[in-house]
């Protein structure tokens, strides 16, 4: 696999690229998207395009797109809602294993249960009710700061637990209307973890002080979707669980807001 090359025009680092190509990583993601639910916490991704769908009901329903798809859960379940559903990842391996899911309607995984000991596991599109919809998808690696032209014209347009591993993300929401048709949903999720080895502290939309009063994200994504967007509802908490071995969890709240294009 060719690793790419980075440069200050790119939304990743060499730190983000490390995380998100190991085998551990892409193992926990797989568990995440597609294993079963943990403590009773619903599958974060399922309920993300709940929200959106509950939020698009009068809407179209033609073209969608997931940034940040990593294993493609997402991208799947909105394909049973969309005409055509786009899912990008900066991260290959990620990509590599959301089109094996496409390509054979499943896929297997290792994790860790304690020491040295593992667990294979296998999942299915068909487990969940989503291989009849599959061929309505496609996945891509790209660079979300940096997207081909191509990639525009959007009804929806979901970016879950992204925007605090840019390392531009004023530069994401600043432009991100243009992907977006007027009258389209934009959904972002996060938990809001800014830290310095992802993004620059100048770069962080909260968590930070600003002309000495503190600011926090919601404030700080408000101020940049404001000449182009109005929020719809108010935000809510999605709870999100990872699996690092057969006894020890990660537990996180994201906030997640929505996003109507007006201009």
């Amino acid at each position: 696999m060719k690793r790419p090359v980075f440069s200050k025009n790119t939304s990743t680092s060499v730190a983000l690229y490390a995380r998100y190509h190991s085998d551990l990583v892409a193992a926990q993601y797989c568990d995440a998207h597609y294993g079963p639910d943990k403590f009773g916490v619903p599958n974060f991704s399922k309920r993300m395009v709940q929200l959106c769908t509950t939020a698009m009901k009068e809407g179209s329903h033609r073209n969608a797109l997931d940034l940040g798809c990593a294993v493609g859960r997402s991208t799947f379940e909105l394909a049973s809602h969309f005409d055509q559903v786009t899912g990008i990842d900066y991260s290959t391996r990620f990509i590599d294993i959301a089109n094996r899911i496409k390509k054979n309607g499943w896929a297997c995984y290792q994790l860790p249960e304690e020491g040295v000991l593992i667990s294979d596991h296998e999942i299915s599109l068909s487990d969940h009710d989503l291989a009849e919809t599959a061929h309505k998808v496609s996945f891509f690696q790209g660079d979300t700061l940096n997207l081909e032209p191509r990639f525009c014209d959007y009804d929806l347009i979901l970016a879950a637990n992204l925007i605090d591993r840019l390392s531009e993300p004023r530069k994401f929401l600043a432009h991100i209307h243009k992907r977006l048709l007027v009258g389209g949903l934009l959904v972002i999720a996060s938990p809001y973890n800014w830290l310095d080895q992802f993004t620059p502290r100048k770069q962080w939309l909260g968590g930070r002080f600003r002309a000495g009063s503190p600011l926090n994200s919601l404030e700080g994504i408000g101020r940049k979707l404001s000449k182009h967007f109005i929020m719809i509802d108010e935000p809510q908490e999605v709870e999100c669980v990872i699996r690092e071995t057969a006894r020890t969890f990660r537990h996180c709240n994201s906030q997640a807001t929505l996003w109507r294009r007006i201009r």
